[in-house]
């Protein structure tokens, strides 16, 4: 019923700035919390940010300060502003929908900094 598509991954040098789009698709996206989880080799998938239908935020502490979270609902699309990227932002970036209860989640894209 939700499709997520995300994009905007790629190489960044370390200090650099990447913006991640990812583009839903279904119904009730209006009301659905969207965030943003990420997976690093080797460890658990965590959330890096997220925000609500109400436009409330939450960002995870290593993100605060320089991850900004936003979504359009016009298009459908939720976006993650990165800058002073660290190695250890490297993971694969994963967008997800939570509605009604239900979570939906895109296939990833990689997020890969260099030193």
């Amino acid at each position: 019923q939700v499709q997520l598509v995300e994009s905007g991954g790629g190489l960044v040098q370390a200090g650099g700035s990447l913006i991640l789009s990812c583009a839903a698709s279904g119904s009730m996206l209006s009301i659905a919390t969207m965030a943003w989880y990420r997976q690093a080799p080797g460890k658990q998938r965590e959330l890096v940010a997220l925000i609500t239908r109400d436009y409330s935020t939450n960002y995870a502490d290593s993100a605060k300060g320089r991850f900004t979270i936003s979504r359009d609902n016009a298009k459908n699309t939720v976006i993650l502003e990165m800058k002073s990227l660290k190695p250890e932002d490297t993971a694969v970036y994963y967008c997800n929908i939570n509605r009604v209860g239900m979570n939906f989640w895109g296939k990833g894209t990689l997020v890969t900094v260099s030193s």
